[in-house]
């Protein structure tokens, strides 16, 4: 099963679209990302994308935050929590990268190398990421819109984060980031891209049910006591 969390929403028409190209290119589920401005929005079209997209391709949200500042982070988690399949906040600032990987009920930290010259991850952020459960999302749109300099840099900061993702096994996502039909590739091709700059068929296949996790463990999130430990409820 091939999933991808991040494909960015736009109108009904857009996502549509987006959908019908993703499935024709062998996704079997896509999430429509949108940023904490544009979220109740695009989640309004819920109903009418199911309408249209139940015999094309599965799909749901994430929220996407864009944000500097840790607490407003804090306080729009907290917010959405339950409302959206999976909730990514985009990374690159330091401070951002720290607070997301010790934050539980964040799901994902999205391209923590965003406008930096490392990674965006050390030996203490990966153990975090492993400890609270928060997935890396490394985005193929990086390196698919750079040239030259920037987009050796974008691999040299993917072939960092595979380093640690070998030694501590945090959680690892990755995602297309796709803004059009022009941005989508076949699965065939996304596979290949990854495997070109180091990462194993094992580790690729790893990631897309590392996606399908959150989505599961989100739909029992309410009913999680901590981890591991869900409440069942005795109907009898």
């Amino acid at each position: 099963m091939f999933f991808d969390l991040n494909v960015k929403g736009d109108s009904l028409e857009n996502n549509l679209i987006l959908a019908s190209e993703a499935s024709k290119y062998g996704w079997n589920h896509i999430n429509f990302s949108y940023n904490q401005k544009e979220f109740q929005e695009g989640f309004d079209l819920k109903d009418e994308l199911e309408d249209n997209l139940s015999d094309v391709i599965n799909f749901d949200y994430t929220l996407e935050i864009k944000s500097t500042n840790v607490n407003e982070i804090r306080k729009i988690t907290n917010k959405y929590r339950n409302k959206a399949s999976c909730i990514s906040v985009v990374g690159g600032d330091l401070k951002v990268n720290r607070a997301v990987v010790e934050n539980v009920k964040i799901d994902v930290l999205s391209r923590p190398y965003l406008k930096r010259f490392d990674g965006g991850l050390n030996h203490v952020l990966s153990k975090e990421a492993l400890k609270n459960n928060v997935a890396i999302e490394l985005c193929f749109k990086d390196v698919l819109k750079s040239y030259l300099s920037y987009r050796s840099k974008f691999i040299s900061n993917f072939k960092d984060i595979y380093v640690l993702y070998r030694k501590f096994d945090f959680p690892l996502i990755l995602s297309s980031g796709a803004e059009s039909v022009f941005d989508i590739k076949t699965t065939h091709d996304f596979i290949a891209f990854f495997k070109q700059t180091g990462l194993t068929d094992d580790e690729i296949m790893k990631s897309f049910k590392t996606s399908r996790d959150i989505l599961e463990f989100n739909k029992n999130r309410d009913k999680m006591i901590f981890k591991g430990v869900r409440r069942v409820v005795d109907e009898a």
